[in-house]
C-alpha cells in the first residue's frame, strides 16, 4: 500500500498557565492529519492566560517547540498561536444590501462581506477572527452557498471575536521573540469548539466549559458558530493553591495529592484512608511532623472550591442565554476536566447532561497529547487545516476603529440566542 504524502506542515502551540505545549502535524494529499512531533513544557512567565514576564514565556515557548522539533526530525517557523485570556468577547454583525431580485454573483457576495467588514464596532479591541456565518435571502436565513441564487435582499451575519490590545500584542511579541512568526492568534473556544465538539452538537446548541489551570472559558456554540462566551478568572491551579493553605504543606506536594487522590465526589470510606503526602518540589519527603490528612480532608477542600467554580460556570451560562430546556448539553475540557469526579459533580450542580471532552481527529497522536488538556492545541491544527474564510486581510494587531456604540446588537445577540434556548 502506497504511503501517504504529506503536503502541508502545520505547526501550533497552545500558551497556558501551567504548561506551554507545541504540536508538528502534517497534513497529507488525502486531508489526513499526522502528528510528526510533540512537545511540552511547564509554563513559567504566564499570569491568568496573560503574558507577565516575556523572556521566561519565551523560553518556556521556545523548550516545547524544539522538543516537538527533535520528534518531527524538522525545524519550523510559522506556529498557529492559541489565544485563551484577555478580555475576549464574541459578537455577531449583521449586514444587507439591495439586489432587486438579480441573480446573486460572487462580485454581489464580496460587496456583502466588505460591507460586513466595514460595519463592525470593536469598542477598541482587537479583532481576532471577523468571519461569515449561513446567509440570508429576503430575510430568511440558512443559506450556505447563495451564488446563482435570485433575492431581492442579501444578508449575511458576520461572527468577530474581540480581544484587548495589550495581552494580544504580549502574545505576539513572545512568540515571535522565540524566533517564530505567528501564522495567526486563534481564540481558544473557537479552536477546542473544531476539536471536542460533533458538527450536530455545534449546530442544535451546546455550551462549552474549559476548565484550564487558572482561566475557565464558557462558551455557548448554535447555528454552527460560537455566539457567545464568558471568562472567569479560577481554574485547577485554584484548588492546588486551596490544598496546600489548608493543610500547610508545599504546592508540588498539594498538587500531587489533587491529581492521584483527589475527587469532586465523595465517599463514607475517605474518612478511613490517610494519605501520604509525598515530597516537596526538591524531592524531599516528608518528615514527622507532617499533617495527617485524609481523604475525606482533602475532597473536602476540593469540592468547595469545585462548587465556587460551578457557580460561577451557571452564572455565565444564564448571562450567554444558556437557561433553557435541561436536554442541551454541556461539555467539559480542559485540564481540570481531568479531576476525577469533575463532570458527574458538574451535571449534578447545573442539572444538565455532562460529557468530558476529548480531541479528536488526529492520527499518531501520543497518549499523553490525547486528553482533555490538550483540546485547545488540536483544535489549533483543525482551524489551520480547515482554511476558513476570515474578512481580516491577513495578520495584523491593528485596532479596528470604533464607528458607534455596541450595546444594542449585543443585545439583540442575547436575545435571539434566549429565543433559541
Amino acid at each position: 500500500m502506497k504511503a501517504a504524502r504529506v503536503e502541508k506542515l502545520i505547526s501550533a502551540i497552545d500558551i497556558g498557565s501551567s504548561k506551554v505545549s507545541a504540536l508538528i502535524v502534517g497534513q497529507t494529499d488525502s486531508g489526513e492529519l499526522l502528528v510528526l512531533g510533540t512537545g511540552q513544557r511547564e509554563s513559567r512567565g504566564v499570569t491568568r492566560g496573560c503574558i507577565a514576564d516575556v523572556e521566561q514565556a519565551e523560553l518556556s515557548v521556545r523548550h516545547a517547540v524544539e522538543q516537538a522539533e527533535r520528534i518531527a526530525g524538522l525545524n519550523i517557523d510559522r506556529v498557529w498561536v492559541g489565544m485563551s485570556a484577555g478580555g475576549l468577547d464574541s459578537l455577531l454583525a449583521p449586514v444587507e444590501i439591495e439586489l432587486g431580485g438579480d441573480r446573486i454573483t460572487q462580485e454581489d457576495v464580496d460587496e456583502l462581506l466588505q460591507a460586513g467588514r466595514a460595519n463592525i464596532q470593536t469598542g477598541g479591541k482587537i479583532a481576532l477572527h471577523i468571519q461569515p456565518t449561513l446567509y440570508s435571502l429576503d430575510g430568511v436565513g440558512g443559506v450556505a452557498n447563495p451564488l446563482g441564487l435570485h433575492a431581492d435582499r442579501l444578508g449575511v451575519d458576520v461572527h468577530v471575536v474581540l480581544a484587548d490590545q495589550s495581552p494580544v500584542r504580549n502574545m505576539d511579541m513572545t512568540v515571535r521573540a522565540a524566533h517564530l512568526d505567528v501564522e495567526s492568534l486563534v481564540v481558544g473556544p473557537v479552536a477546542t469548539g473544531l476539536a471536542c465538539l460533533t458538527a450536530e452538537e455545534r449546530e442544535l446548541g451546546v455550551a462549552l466549559v474549559e476548565f484550564g489551570a487558572a482561566v475557565t472559558n464558557v462558551s455557548v456554540f448554535i447555528g454552527g458558530m460560537l455566539v457567545g462566551l464568558e471568562t472567569i478568572q479560577k481554574g485547577a491551579s485554584d484548588i492546588t493553591d486551596d490544598i496546600a493553605s489548608a493543610f500547610g504543606i508545599r504546592r508540588a506536594q498539594a498538587e500531587r495529592l489533587k491529581c492521584f487522590h483527589g475527587s469532586a465526589l465523595t465517599s463514607p470510606r475517605d474518612h478511613q484512608e490517610v494519605l501520604d503526602i509525598g515530597p516537596d518540589e526538591n524531592g524531599i519527603e516528608a518528615g514527622p511532623n507532617a499533617p495527617r490528612i485524609t481523604k475525606a480532608q482533602l475532597n473536602a477542600v476540593v469540592c468547595q472550591r469545585v462548587d465556587s467554580i460551578v457557580t460561577e460556570i451557571a452564572q455565565a451560562l444564564k448571562t450567554l442565554g444558556f437557561s433553557g430546556p435541561s436536554g442541551h448539553q454541556v461539555v467539559l475540557t480542559g485540564g481540570g476536566a481531568e479531576l476525577k469526579g469533575a463532570a458527574e459533580h458538574m451535571q449534578g450542580a447545573l442539572g444538565r447532561t455532562v460529557r468530558i471532552g476529548r480531541p479528536s481527529g488526529l492520527n499518531s497522536i501520543p497518549e499523553a497529547h490525547s486528553g482533555p488538556a490538550f483540546s485547545t492545541l488540536v483544535g489549533l491544527i483543525h482551524y489551520a487545516a480547515s482554511e476558513r474564510v476570515d474578512l481580516k486581510s491577513g495578520y495584523d494587531l491593528r485596532v479596528e476603529q470604533m464607528a458607534g456604540t455596541m450595546p444594542g446588537l449585543i443585545e439583540r445577540i442575547k436575545r435571539a440566542v434566549r429565543e433559541n434556548f
